[in-house]
Protein backbone atom coordinates (compact mmCIF):
# COMPACT_ATOMS: atom_id res chain seq x y z
CA UNK A 1 0.00 0.00 0.00
CA UNK A 2 1.11 3.67 -0.71
CA UNK A 3 0.43 6.84 0.29
CA UNK A 4 1.29 8.84 -2.74
CA UNK A 5 4.18 10.25 -1.72
CA UNK A 6 7.08 9.17 -4.22
CA UNK A 7 8.05 10.88 -7.12
CA UNK A 8 6.45 8.64 -9.57
CA UNK A 9 3.20 9.32 -8.45
CA UNK A 10 3.03 13.01 -7.93
CA UNK A 11 1.86 15.27 -11.34
CA UNK A 12 4.05 17.97 -10.36
CA UNK A 13 7.75 16.48 -10.33
CA UNK A 14 7.21 15.58 -14.31
CA UNK A 15 5.62 19.01 -15.11
CA UNK A 16 8.32 20.83 -13.49
CA UNK A 17 11.73 18.14 -15.07
CA UNK A 18 9.59 18.35 -18.46
CA UNK A 19 9.95 22.38 -18.12
CA UNK A 20 13.51 21.64 -16.91
CA UNK A 21 14.20 19.94 -19.74
CA UNK A 22 12.16 22.22 -22.49
CA UNK A 23 13.92 24.95 -21.57
CA UNK A 24 17.39 23.32 -21.96
CA UNK A 25 16.77 22.22 -25.14
CA UNK A 26 15.88 25.92 -26.26
CA UNK A 27 18.39 27.61 -24.83
CA UNK A 28 21.69 26.63 -27.54
CA UNK A 29 18.66 28.07 -30.49
CA UNK A 30 17.71 31.12 -28.87
CA UNK A 31 21.08 32.30 -27.42
CA UNK A 32 22.35 32.54 -31.45
CA UNK A 33 19.18 34.67 -31.61
CA UNK A 34 20.27 37.07 -28.55
CA UNK A 35 17.41 35.89 -26.22
CA UNK A 36 17.44 34.15 -23.23
CA UNK A 37 13.87 31.80 -22.60
CA UNK A 38 11.89 34.51 -20.81
CA UNK A 39 12.55 37.37 -23.65
CA UNK A 40 11.89 34.81 -26.48
CA UNK A 41 7.82 34.54 -24.75
CA UNK A 42 7.60 38.67 -24.85
CA UNK A 43 9.08 38.34 -28.60
CA UNK A 44 6.16 35.73 -29.16
CA UNK A 45 3.53 37.60 -27.70
CA UNK A 46 4.68 41.18 -29.73
CA UNK A 47 5.30 39.05 -32.33
CA UNK A 48 1.69 37.89 -32.48
CA UNK A 49 0.58 41.42 -31.46
CA UNK A 50 3.08 44.55 -31.58
CA UNK A 51 2.36 47.87 -29.40
CA UNK A 52 1.25 45.96 -26.38
CA UNK A 53 1.06 47.99 -23.53
CA UNK A 54 3.12 46.20 -20.66
CA UNK A 55 -0.34 45.48 -18.86
CA UNK A 56 -1.20 43.76 -21.88
CA UNK A 57 1.93 41.54 -21.78
CA UNK A 58 1.38 41.08 -18.49
CA UNK A 59 -1.69 38.97 -18.73
CA UNK A 60 -0.59 37.60 -22.13
CA UNK A 61 2.74 35.71 -20.27
CA UNK A 62 0.93 35.81 -16.88
CA UNK A 63 4.11 37.55 -15.28
CA UNK A 64 3.32 40.59 -12.73
CA UNK A 65 5.34 43.99 -13.42
CA UNK A 66 8.01 43.22 -10.94
CA UNK A 67 8.85 40.10 -13.37
CA UNK A 68 8.45 41.90 -16.57
CA UNK A 69 9.97 45.08 -16.45
CA UNK A 70 13.62 44.19 -16.15
CA UNK A 71 12.79 41.27 -19.32
CA UNK A 72 11.52 44.34 -21.34
CA UNK A 73 14.23 46.85 -20.13
CA UNK A 74 16.66 44.27 -20.93
CA UNK A 75 15.43 43.91 -24.29
CA UNK A 76 15.23 47.46 -24.87
CA UNK A 77 18.96 47.85 -24.22
CA UNK A 78 19.68 45.00 -26.93
CA UNK A 79 17.30 46.95 -29.52
CA UNK A 80 14.69 44.18 -29.97
CA UNK A 81 11.97 46.41 -28.63
CA UNK A 82 11.28 50.47 -27.88
CA UNK A 83 9.03 51.39 -24.90
CA UNK A 84 6.42 54.86 -25.53
CA UNK A 85 3.86 56.62 -23.69
CA UNK A 86 0.57 56.21 -25.31
CA UNK A 87 -0.89 58.74 -27.00
CA UNK A 88 -4.40 58.89 -25.88
CA UNK A 89 -3.62 57.89 -21.78
CA UNK A 90 0.44 58.60 -20.43
CA UNK A 91 0.09 56.55 -17.68
CA UNK A 92 0.41 53.53 -20.51
CA UNK A 93 3.41 52.62 -21.25
CA UNK A 94 3.49 50.37 -25.15
CA UNK A 95 5.76 48.18 -26.42
CA UNK A 96 7.00 48.00 -29.68
CA UNK A 97 8.95 45.75 -31.99
CA UNK A 98 11.96 47.74 -33.40
CA UNK A 99 13.20 47.13 -36.70
CA UNK A 100 15.48 44.13 -35.24
CA UNK A 101 12.94 42.96 -33.59
CA UNK A 102 10.60 42.04 -35.95
CA UNK A 103 13.71 40.69 -38.19
CA UNK A 104 14.51 38.32 -35.45
CA UNK A 105 11.03 36.27 -35.84
CA UNK A 106 11.89 35.28 -39.36
CA UNK A 107 14.91 33.63 -38.00
CA UNK A 108 12.95 32.00 -34.73
CA UNK A 109 10.48 30.80 -37.46
CA UNK A 110 11.97 26.99 -37.27
CA UNK A 111 12.05 26.91 -33.19
CA UNK A 112 8.70 24.99 -32.93
CA UNK A 113 8.77 22.95 -35.38
CA UNK A 114 12.51 21.99 -34.09
CA UNK A 115 11.51 21.84 -30.67
CA UNK A 116 8.32 19.33 -31.28
CA UNK A 117 10.55 16.99 -33.63
CA UNK A 118 13.26 16.71 -30.75
CA UNK A 119 10.69 16.03 -28.31
CA UNK A 120 9.78 13.42 -30.26
CA UNK A 121 5.83 14.29 -30.55
CA UNK A 122 3.71 14.40 -33.58
CA UNK A 123 1.23 17.76 -34.62
CA UNK A 124 -1.38 15.52 -32.74
CA UNK A 125 0.20 14.46 -29.84
CA UNK A 126 1.55 18.29 -29.29
CA UNK A 127 -1.68 19.57 -29.99
CA UNK A 128 -3.19 17.15 -27.34
CA UNK A 129 -0.20 17.80 -25.04
CA UNK A 130 -0.65 21.70 -24.87
CA UNK A 131 -4.72 21.29 -24.54
CA UNK A 132 -4.10 19.67 -21.31
CA UNK A 133 -1.27 21.61 -20.13
CA UNK A 134 -3.89 24.95 -21.00
CA UNK A 135 -6.57 22.81 -19.41
CA UNK A 136 -4.17 22.24 -16.06
CA UNK A 137 -3.28 26.27 -15.80
CA UNK A 138 -7.04 27.12 -16.41
CA UNK A 139 -8.21 25.00 -13.58
CA UNK A 140 -5.62 25.60 -10.88
CA UNK A 141 -5.48 29.58 -11.60
CA UNK A 142 -9.18 29.20 -10.87
CA UNK A 143 -8.49 28.04 -7.64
Amino acid sequence: MTDGLTLDEQLCFPLYAASRAMTAVYRPKLERLGLTYPQYLVMLALWEHDGRSVGELGKALELDSGTLSPLLKRLEATGFVRRRRAAEDERRVDIVLTEHGRAVRAEACSIPAEMAQLAGLSADEVTALRGLLHKLTTTLTEK
